[in-house]
């Protein structure tokens, strides 16, 4: 038996899946039966700041010691935003890669079992900048990099990564995109999927 705890954003806690409350719920239903549990710790507006913050200790209080544990983070598009007024992202790159070898270390210290899930792009017609606040802008551009920063940092620690942002830029992703920045249930869906298969692949359940 493992206890899966996914920490992430508004992503990974489900916003905008009308049908089954997002891609970690998808995996809870379908890990049901099985003998995997599957919590949901994804905070809406998360950057890694906040995982740091938190993760240990929400971890530490669902499993007991010496348990198996899969710890899932999905985190970084917050972390990507540029903020027009302070000409600046809102966590600058070097900063971000520095908070992922972070959250990486001391979540080894916890499990072997660490799964990093890639960034989806956005639809840049609806995103530069977000309507509910002008003042962020999310690019592919800027996305992809931290993206990339997070593979790099997997790879150099060992750790597993789930590629999404590289899928979805060579189709017509947008249609699984509700408002430009969140995916509706036909995203959520794919991510579930994506997910799924990786841990079954790797026998990680």
């Amino acid at each position: 038996m493992s206890t899966i705890c996914a920490f992430g954003d508004s992503i990974t806690w489900g916003a905008l899946d009308t049908e089954k409350g997002g891609w970690v719920e998808r995996l809870k239903a379908y890990l049901l039966e099985s003998d995997n549990d599957v919590y949901n710790l994804g905070v809406s507006g998360d950057k890694t700041p906040h995982i740091l913050e938190r993760f240990e200790i929400e971890t530490k209080a669902r499993v007991e010691e010496g348990e198996d544990v899969i710890l899932v983070f999905a985190i970084g598009i917050n972390d990507s935003y540029f903020i027009q007024s302070k000409n600046d992202f809102m966590t600058p790159p070097d900063n971000f890669k520095r908070n992922i070898q972070e959250i990486i270390e001391r979540a080894q210290k916890i499990s072997s079992k660490i799964i990093f899930i890639g960034l989806t792009p956005v639809d840049e017609s609806k995103t530069r900048p977000i309507p509910w606040d002008t003042d962020k802008f999310f690019k592919n551009e800027n996305i992809e990099k931290y993206n990339e920063i997070t593979r790099a940092a997997c790879e150099e620690k060992k750790v597993h990564f789930v590629e999404i942002f590289n899928n979805w830029i060579k189709s017509d992703y947008q249609d699984m995109l509700e408002d430009g920045l969140h995916p509706n249930s036909k995203g959520h869906q794919k991510i579930f999927e994506t997910v799924k298969d990786y841990l079954i692949q790797n026998k990680l359940i």
